[in-house]
């Protein structure tokens, strides 16, 4: 796709790459939606060929969903990452329990320790109330 300035092939293009993130997430996050609008705007070349090598790599042939999602989480709060949250909606979306993300968040502490506990307690408690909102 080369550059449009084109607003409605632009938004086209915007909510196409979005609708991944709708059906595992069941919304698009602030900060994914920012990076795919200007990204669309400015470079949609990249921007088309991250989300494609994203989409791939997090959904892998040879793993289901909700144990790329779970792993996805977990490397999440190694990193003590806030999208930690995310991938944990997207893992209970996807079949996880919360009793899963919580064995997940035991790993993390095993290499990572308190910092990575702590914001377990508030991605998982997050993702919930995010599960919630979407069921309302």
């Amino acid at each position: 796709m080369s550059q449009t300035n084109d607003p409605v092939k632009q938004q086209e293009s915007i909510d196409s790459l979005e609708q991944n993130y709708k059906e595992i997430l069941g919304f698009v996050p602030d900060r994914i939606h920012a990076r795919i609008s200007l990204g669309i705007k400015t470079a949609p070349e990249m921007t088309e060929g991250v989300e494609r090598l994203r989409a791939q790599l997090l959904e892998p042939e040879a793993l289901d969903l909700k144990t790329s999602q779970l792993m996805a989480f977990g490397m999440l709060l190694m990193n003590l990452s806030q999208a930690a949250e995310n991938h944990a909606v997207a893992a209970l979306r996807a079949g996880a329990t919360v009793q899963e993300l919580q064995a997940v968040a035991g790993i993390a502490f095993v290499f990572r320790g308190i910092p990575a506990i702590n914001l377990s307690g508030d991605a998982i408690t997050g993702a919930l109330k995010k599960i919630e909102t979407l069921k309302g």
